[in-house]
């Protein structure tokens, strides 16, 4: 099995990923209301923002294939925990796209592949995912 992300745990509450083809590099650090000092993305902030960013893919696909721009957006994502047990319980996204002459049906086009991404199906069925699109 060929690897793709390597992770290391370096202290303090704090992982380091490398992405190995590419060698880019993510820092996690544990949120302030779970003992860490939330300087960086927690993990459970990356799956939101991989999330958001599997949907805004999966849409640039989609345009891609339907021969239209997908016109450059801006996301915001609030993350919701929930206690016992600690877990991401809703995540919502609202997304604010640059002005467009899309169509109604490729709008829609967009909104269904965006919410049937992989990762909107690989999560956990009970967590709530909002999703804003402002067209």
């Amino acid at each position: 099995m060929k690897y793709s992300i390597e992770n290391k745990y370096i202290g303090e509450l704090r992982t380091e990923s490398t992405h190995l083809n590419s060698g880019d590099k993510i820092t996690t650090d544990a949120p302030t209301d779970n003992n860490g000092k939330g300087q960086a993305f927690s993990p459970t902030d990356l799956v939101c923002s991989a999330l958001c960013s599997c949907m805004t893919t999966i849409m640039g696909i989609c345009a891609d294939k339907g021969n239209f721009k997908l016109p450059n957006s801006t996301a915001k994502i609030t993350k919701v925990m929930s206690e016992n047990p600690r877990k991401i319980s809703e995540i919502h996204i609202k997304i604010d796209f640059e002005k467009n002459e899309l169509s109604e049906i490729q709008k829609n086009k967009l909104k269904d592949v965006a919410t049937k991404c992989p990762v909107a199906l690989t999560l956990d069925k009970d967590l709530v995912q909002k999703v804003v699109f402002n067209f």
